[in-house]
């Protein structure tokens, strides 16, 4: 069952007051979640025509004016402090994961607020579906695959898929509720045997947590907002930053 169901601006003060740094899965439910990828303006425009060509797993929501920290899907927000976790990446390396970054903040900074799947989670449950990760209080399990996003400019990697075991007898209304939700990524870009798109072992996650599939169940993949994540390091982008993976900005939208 879907626990916790603050309001959106109850959780961004819990984060920015670093008291909830947990997984945003299952908070806030029926209110649009948001993965985040932080730039200098040089690399924006690259960024913003790489979502633009891979809508599935950049559906974007908002983009921020150049050091804007609040975006008018959440009035009142800061940007900067209100995410429950933060990644710092340069030259594609990971160095750093601190619980805010208005230390590192820059006039030129341009933000991207990119849909994610956890906004049709309170759906499904509602129509009955059971989603195990929430079950066991664990985050979603994320993998790289060998889908090839569409580069722009010096952009260019795989895509990075999230993973629910659904019944097998409820895959086809899951496809259904999800594909209303264009911007947390819609339809699966895949259902039932992962080495089709390049997962050896679906017991090991590169980003989440593993979670058990029973034998009446299949496991169906989504698009995921942390494909910048990987799309950064296998582009070596000099500098970004991002959400820690299942961290996400809880924005005021309705889902």
């Amino acid at each position: 069952m879907i626990t916790n169901p603050q309001k959106p601006e109850t959780l961004r003060k819990s984060a920015r007051d670093g008291q909830f740094k947990s997984s945003t899965a299952g908070h806030a439910p029926g209110y649009l979640q948001a993965n985040l990828m932080i730039l200098p303006q040089a690399q924006a425009f690259d960024f913003l025509l790489f979502c633009q060509r891979n809508p599935k797993p950049c559906p974007l929501i908002e983009v921020l004016a150049p050091g804007a920290v609040e975006p008018s899907s959440a009035l009142g927000a800061n940007i900067a402090t209100d995410v429950p976790g933060y990644r710092v990446y340069r030259n594609g390396e990971l160095v750093g994961e601190p619980d805010d970054v208005m230390y590192l903040w820059q006039p030129d900074f341009v933000t991207f607020l990119i849909g994610c799947s956890f906004s049709f989670e309170d759906a499904l449950e509602q129509a009955g579906i059971a989603l195990r990760h929430l079950e066991q209080g664990r985050n979603v399990a994320m993998y790289r695959t060998n889908i090839t996003c569409a580069p722009s400019g010096s952009l260019s990697g795989e895509m990075v898929v999230s993973m629910r075991p659904i019944k097998s007898r409820d895959v086809a209304m899951v496809v259904k509720i999800s594909g209303r939700y264009a911007l947390a990524h819609g339809t699966p870009v895949h259902i039932g045997n992962p080495s089709v798109i390049g997962i050896a072992d679906l017991s090991r996650p590169d980003y989440g947590d593993a979670v058990s599939i029973n034998e009446d169940e299949v496991p169906v993949f989504w698009a995921c907002g942390v494909t910048p994540q990987w799309v950064a390091q296998s582009s070596k982008l000099p500098f970004c930053i991002t959400h820690a993976p299942g961290k996400m900005f809880v924005t005021d939208l309705k889902g």
